[in-house]
């Protein structure tokens, strides 16, 4: 029985906090703390209302998570023994230094990058590994699903399937209708600046630049549907081929229909979707700000959304049995579904299950090791269980190339 904070209580903070409920005999008190704390008194409401036998107890508090005295004294009040980072990855840092002073342990679902640069990498994570190892302590980096669950898969791959992973290629397909013009399923601010950056690709021991959405091919998602993909760079990328280091060739590729690209592409035309600040009335705001306040907030689309994801990882290299081969790991999540369960949509649910499993992994001493970690680095087995127990089920396909060289 462990005490836990969860910072952030949008889409993916809902979720983790419900799956801690139902999964009780390891979560026996959590505290979502957050910005606004009237999101996170709705989240408790609906746990006491939709989850009643649950016997985890359940408390809120405000916070700013940009504020390191602020996290430290909310720390120390609570004493939780670990905290689970779902805000924003501006923030992940300002966490970071709250757990060592305090002595907690710490988990995210996404890596930093600065709030003036759209630019995201673990450097600045795998700079505390000394800390975290001096202070006795752990962090787990990227545990939601991509990164998260992928890189998961990707362990799996290497320890039952291959001898060696030539070419890896991530998939991320959301087959699913919201009703909306245009709506981001995550954090609008984090999500565009991810699209609207360039791509990048690892190849031959190098990074390989692409124009935004420059590289696409249609790629079948199992169960779901044949739909047009683009080569984005995604972070796991990053440790996955320091971590696998037999990797040629890995890429990440993520569907987009026509309509959210032209909406995307006439809002980046008129400067929408820039990062830096401009004078408005006597203010700085940057104009991706005001785009986040005017577009529907994830958590709010989740009502009426219809159709699946599918999310999964394509291997291809030499097996045990020392023979080339493909192989693909993945799951499909419904988002209907997954708003009966915990009344929210299927990103969000992807995003916080994973974050859920892994907090429990660490509680339960299943993955203990002192210092920053990712998420690969650590038997994929009782993670991809647990998948299969809390509604993620994982599948596998053996023999078929989805995704073409």
């Amino acid at each position: 029985m462990s005490r836990v904070i969860i910072i952030g209580a949008g889409g993916v903070g809902n979720v983790v906090a419900k799956k801690c409920a139902q999964n009780d005999r390891v979560f026996s008190e959590v505290l979502i703390a957050t910005r606004t704390v009237s999101k996170a008194d709705k989240i408790v409401a609906e746990i006491k209302e939709h989850l009643p036998q649950s016997q985890t107890k359940f408390s809120t508090a405000s916070v700013d998570a940009d504020n390191v005295p602020a996290l430290v004294e909310l720390f120390n009040r609570f004493k939780p023994e670990l905290v689970i980072n779902v805000a924003l990855p501006y923030q992940d840092l300002t966490i970071m230094d709250a757990c060592l002073e305090t002595g907690v342990h710490y988990l995210d679902t996404a890596n930093y990058e600065p709030l003036d640069v759209a630019k995201f990498e673990y450097s600045w994570q795998w700079a505390y590994r000394e800390r975290f190892e001096k202070a006795g302590l752990m962090a787990l980096l990227g545990c939601g699903f991509d990164p998260g669950a992928t890189n998961v898969f990707t362990a799996h791959h290497a320890k039952h399937h291959f001898k060696e992973i030539h070419y890896l290629d991530i998939v991320d397909c959301n087959n699913g209708n919201h009703g909306k013009a245009f709506a981001t399923n995550f954090n609008p601010e984090i999500n565009i600046r991810e699209i609207t950056a360039n791509g990048r690709y690892y190849e031959n021991g190098e990074w390989v630049e692409t124009a935004p959405l420059e590289i696409s091919q249609d790629i079948y998602y199992p169960k779901v549907q044949t739909r047009k993909s683009f080569v984005l760079y995604h972070e796991e990328l990053e440790s996955l081929v320091l971590n696998f280091p037999t990797i040629k060739r890995a890429r990440f590729w993520m569907t987009f229909g026509e309509s959210y690209i032209k909406h995307l592409s006439v809002l980046e035309g008129i400067g929408m979707t820039s990062i830096v600040p401009i004078d408005f009335r006597g203010q700085k705001i940057a104009p991706i700000e005001f785009l986040k306040a005017v577009l529907p907030a994830p958590e709010s689309l989740a009502e009426n959304y219809t159709g699946q994801t599918c999310i999964g990882v394509q291997a291809k290299g030499i097996g045990h049995d020392g023979q080339e081969k493909v192989h693909f790991v993945y799951n499909v999540c419904d988002h209907a579904a997954t708003y009966r369960e915990v009344q929210a949509q299927g990103v969000s649910y992807t995003t916080g299950v994973p974050a859920m499993i892994g907090a429990a992994l660490m509680l339960q001493g299943v993955w203990n090791k002192v210092g920053v970690h990712n998420v690969e680095e650590f038997d994929p087995d009782p993670f991809i269980a647990e998948m299969n127990k809390w509604g993620l089920p994982v599948d596998e396909l053996a023999g078929i190339e989805l995704v073409r060289d």
